[in-house]
């Protein structure tokens, strides 16, 4: 199922989808999610397709972006995720990879659900979805250097950096901060102590 022909008919739908730019970030996001994946010794067919497939509703409106998250999640998404298309489009994008590509495999689901927000509990493909968005070769924010730096030594580390850098720029844009982001960042911080340090 996640050969070539349908990563071609993925990139092919992704292209008509989205503008020029968002397409050409899909596809640094999945050439860096492959590097990752194959570093970390995570299913490369995986990786990729979640990544094509993340911000497949990235440019859809927030309502329909909530009545395809609504359909796979309910209403268990907390309210701040449903009123908000910057967290809310991954959800979207997963619906969207199980109704448009019969794609039920959870982890890769989750993966493009979760590549925004974190969870409390993520898998290493979930890992490398988030961090892959931040890092891919378009990106030239101040600091993406030390995330891809700190990715190349843990998966961990990366994420880490990466839930620290958005908490920052918040901060210092006077924004609002998703308490999922701080909830999540804690659950990892445990985790890695829990396997004996960072």
């Amino acid at each position: 199922m996640l050969d070539a022909a349908f990563k071609d008919k993925v990139k092919a739908d992704m292209k008509e989808r989205l503008s020029a730019k968002r397409y050409t970030h899909t596809l640094g996001v999945a050439e860096a999610a492959v590097k990752l994946a194959y570093m970390y010794g995570i299913d490369i067919d995986k990786a990729e397709t979640a990544a094509l497939l993340h911000d497949a509703e990235k440019e859809d409106s927030l309502e329909h972006m909530q009545s395809l998250a609504d359909s796979m999640y309910g209403d268990s998404l907390a309210p701040e995720i449903q009123a908000n298309g910057n967290l809310l489009h991954g959800y979207a994008a997963a619906s969207y990879a199980a109704m448009a590509y019969d794609i039920f495999d959870k982890d890769i689901l989750n993966a493009i659900a979760h590549h925004t927000t974190g969870a409390e509990s993520m898998s290493p493909l979930e890992k490398v979805i988030f961090l892959a968005d931040y890092i891919e070769d378009n990106r030239d924010f101040p600091g993406v250097e030390k995330l891809r730096k700190a990715a190349e030594k843990s998966l961990n580390k990366g994420v880490l950096a990466g839930y620290d850098m958005t908490i920052q720029y918040l901060l210092q844009e006077g924004k609002t901060i998703f308490i999922g982001t701080v909830r999540n960042r804690n659950a990892l911080l445990r985790e890695m102590k829990h396997k004996g340090g960072y």
